[in-house]
């Protein structure tokens, strides 16, 4: 009789023998990790895994997808990956430049030429360019793709570091520039600087210089809430600094003030989302709101005069409300004017409001795509720098994305829009067609999910489904660029689930898949699986799952909840062990979303989403591959490590993968993006008996 070892168990869950696995860098763990890795890729490497790699590497360096930019001043800035510049090259051009078929651009640094010369493993951060004179920039280098960056200053005229600037060690944190020689500082760094969360305790005042450790905090908080942020507000017509406390993911204290700190508390819900520009405020309640003897809704979006505000004033312009399945997705200020972006009922909508001393305006942007995923954002970095432009992405599953430049200030009916760029087709999408359904969850709540495939079926398709279903974060309809060369041009079918915890219906959707309410949110995803087999398009043996992060806590629960749903699951950096979880990396940030295990009543209904507690001998668990990176400080590695080898333990079919480099993300460049995704594709295809051939 074969001997289990069942460790640890829901009513046991502190006698945990795989301990030893959260220790990333131990000898003994890596050893473990290299082994099953090894294991995993002479299982599912091979031919066809080095074919699908190069297809998507090629396609994932192409030289004609869109260059995403930013304007600065006069300069488009840009980042850019391919086959020659692996880790990338940081570029600029002019806009009228850009807008040329093969533009020419500056470059301004080559970051594999960096990393070899530095003998690092430096992954682009990104960069915050002074924007008085724009001489010069703080880059964020990343060791490998980790959350915690070093910060170097730039500089323009001689294209290189500076070497007594404004240089800071690896830490999670981040500057915002006051003037050309001085720096808002909200770093990590430093003995006690940190929250127990890992990011920055104080804002810190930090001169050219002088030794950011001794810099002078002109703001703190305590070592339980999530950290502290501040920028300063150049739409005010004198300096103003907003200083974010964020006590935990969803509530936060909102400060203003000078460069010696804080010194007005503004008086908003601490769970309201808000944004300012100028002598304007915009408020998103999450929950209803009752002020000033009236109730906005939750979800409402609402204006005001910021200094009427400070002053006492409480009567505010309702610009937006919510219906059924018609939400708020976000709003941002351009040259003054505020531009919404909703779902209705998933079709994405967008309105721009001009405020004024008496009544706001309102006129829609009914000339932008009404289908599919559309996203709008100001073409320029600094919110007092936008002048009405606005750059315009749509895509859907089967058509590439378009890159539309967009002016607010035209006269209607708004549009003066051109397009700037086109993606390719990265494969063939002849004869498939995107359908929307509802699924029934347990509860009758209807789940939608959109499906791509082929028009007709046997009823034994192969099926990707997909989902995240947290922190109410939505999924669009975006183009399947790598399912759909690697899944969709074979033959195969793509369902992409918007199960509860996400926000595509706002507070509501996400509440009810958040906390006690997480359980529910993988029923969902069940339920949706439950009806693409009772609709006749596949069978529970052919359907491959796949979820990262939160959706890899999600295919876990798959896997011990639901397993005869499914025929395999890829399992992605994810969260597993929730009763541990708040003491591994920034896990306590996420108690808003999950709940505290340290409190009885929480690890009630945490223990039953706990799949790492909740795994046993004697299921009908369906393979599943297990995949993290090493260098992922956001998802302790442990989890999937942890995960994969009580599974193994328990005798079950589970297998685990480990690149050295890479964060939170699939990889550090695109041939191991590419890697990674091609090694979990050939895994799902092979576990449901799919031989899908390139």
């Amino acid at each position: 009789m074969t001997e289990f070892d069942f460790r640890p168990t829901v009513n046991a869950p502190d006698d945990d023998p795989h301990l030893w696995l959260e220790d990333v860098g131990g000898e003994l763990a890596l050893a473990w990790t290299a082994g099953q890795s090894a294991n995993t890729l002479k299982h599912f490497g091979g031919t066809q895994f080095e074919r699908d790699r190069a297809a998507l590497t090629a396609e994932f360096d192409r030289p004609d997808r869109i260059p995403l930019v930013t304007r600065r001043g006069q300069y488009l800035y840009n980042f850019w990956r391919d086959a020659r510049n692996p880790r990338g090259l940081w570029r600029r051009t002019t806009l009228s430049v850009y807008m040329k078929a093969d533009p020419q651009w500056e470059l301004l640094i080559d970051l594999d030429a960096l990393a070899g010369s530095d003998g690092e493993d430096w992954i682009w951060g990104g960069a915050s360019i002074e924007p008085e004179r724009r001489e010069r920039a703080v880059l964020r280098l990343s060791r490998g793709g980790s959350d915690a960056v070093v910060h170097r200053e730039f500089d323009f005229s001689s294209l290189s570091f500076v070497a007594d600037g404004f240089n800071l060690p690896e830490a999670k944190g981040d500057i915002d520039w006051l003037d050309p020689n001085t720096l808002l500082l909200s770093s990590a760094l430093g003995d006690g600087m940190a929250t127990r969360c890992g990011y920055a305790r104080t804002v810190r005042l930090w001169k050219r210089g002088a030794d950011p450790l001794t810099a002078p905090v002109i703001f703190e908080t305590g070592s339980e809430t999530l950290g502290v942020s501040g920028h300063l507000d150049r739409t005010a017509e004198s300096e103003r600094l907003w200083f974010v406390e964020q006590l935990a993911w969803l509530e936060k204290i909102v400060r203003i003030g000078d460069r010696s700190g804080p010194k007005i508390e503004i008086d908003l819900p601490q769970d309201a989302r808000w944004d300012n520009f100028g002598d304007w405020l915009a408020v998103k309640p999450r929950k209803a709101w009752t002020v000033a003897g009236t109730t906005y809704c939750a979800d409402a979006l609402i204006g005001i005069s910021l200094s009427s505000f400070l002053a006492g004033e409480r009567r505010f312009s309702t610009l937006f409300e919510p219906a059924e399945r018609r939400c708020l997705q976000s709003f941002f200020w351009n040259d003054g004017k505020l531009i919404i972006g909703y779902l209705a009922n998933l079709a994405p909508r967008f309105e721009v409001f001009t405020p004024g001393p008496q009544e706001w305006t309102r006129r829609a942007l009914d000339t932008l795509p009404a289908q599919g995923a559309v996203h709008l954002w100001s073409l320029d970095a600094e919110d007092h720098e936008t002048n009405g432009e606005v750059l315009v992405c749509a895509q859907d599953p089967i058509t590439p994305p378009q890159l539309f430049l967009f002016d607010l200030n035209s006269a209607p009916p708004l549009s003066a829009s051109v397009i700037l760029k086109r993606s390719p087709e990265t494969f063939d999408a002849f004869g498939l067609v995107v359908t929307r359904h509802e699924a029934v969850s347990i509860d009758h709540e209807m789940i939608p999910y959109t499906q791509v495939g082929p028009a007709n079926g046997n009823g034994d398709a192969p099926v990707h489904l997909s989902a995240y279903g947290g922190f109410g974060i939505s999924l669009l309809p975006y183009y399947y660029s790598s399912l759909g060369k690697l899944w969709l041009e074979r033959g195969g079918t793509c369902v992409v689930a918007n199960i509860r915890g996400g926000g595509e219906f706002g507070t509501r959707w996400h509440d009810a898949g958040r906390r006690e309410g997480k359980r529910l949110a993988h029923d969902d995803f069940a339920a949706v699986a439950a009806d693409l087999v009772r609709r006749g398009i596949t069978l529970p043996r052919r359907i491959a799952a796949e979820g990262g992060s939160n959706g890899g806590l999600l295919i876990a629960n798959m896997l011990t909840r639901y397993p005869e749903h499914f025929g395999a699951l890829f399992c992605t950096v994810p969260l597993v062990d929730m009763r541990r979880y708040t003491k591994l990396l920034a896990g306590a940030s996420w108690i808003d979303e999950y709940g505290d295990p340290d409190k009885a009543d929480d690890w009630a209904f945490l223990r039953e989403i706990s799949a790492y507690h909740a795994a046993s001998p004697g299921q009908p668990y369906p393979p599943i591959l297990l995949a993290t990176m090493r260098r992922d400080d956001r998802v302790h590695p442990g989890h999937a490590r942890k995960m994969a080898a009580k599974l193994q333990a328990l005798g079950y079919p589970a297998y685990f993968y480990e690149p050295s480099a890479g964060g939170h993300s699939y990889a550090k460049d695109n041939r191991e993006q590419a890697a990674f995704i091609s090694l979990g594709t050939n895994f799902l295809r092979s576990a449901i008996g799919w031989h899908a051939c390139s």
